[in-house]
């Protein structure tokens, strides 16, 4: 079947990760994120690669790119774009590579303006609440496949 290939996409403002409201997002770095998955895929030789842009035509294009370097499945968290960014939503729906949503904190217990996603009706599920511990329950999943 070959080596699994997982793309992780981090939205905007999560490069603060570690100093932005921890009492929200928590107190782990998005490096330390990063290491922390880049490790469990070594060692299961999954291909990941992490990717993090503040632009939202960043990561239009990085998830364009997906229609000729294909990869198995996306890890995101669109944060802020969660609740803005229907081009974000349509480019993954364009390459149709299936995709688990992950926020850190449970967006249902703020404000009401975070309550809604355009992308959690087409996610293969939705991780809110845990942390980091939301990535990597998502990957865990993934690895069952």
């Amino acid at each position: 079947m070959g080596t699994k290939s997982i793309l992780v996409i981090h939205g905007p403002n999560l490069n603060m990760l570690g100093t932005r409201e921890p009492q929200h997002y928590g107190s782990q770095t998005l490096a330390d994120i990063d290491q922390r998955l880049q490790a469990l895929a070594r060692a299961d030789q999954v291909r990941l690669e992490t990717f993090q842009s503040n632009a939202e035509a960043e990561i239009i294009e990085k998830i364009h790119a997906l229609s000729v370097n294909r990869v198995d499945y996306i890890i995101i968290n669109p944060a802020a774009f969660t609740h803005t960014s229907i081009a974000i939503r349509d480019a993954i729906s364009a390459v149709k590579v299936p995709f688990i949503e992950v926020h850190l904190s449970n967006v249902h217990a703020r404000e009401s303006f975070r309550h809604h996603s355009y992308f959690s009706d087409i996610a293969t599920a939705v991780i809110c609440g845990l942390g980091a511990e939301g990535y990597f329950a998502a990957y865990r999943y993934i690895q069952q496949l």
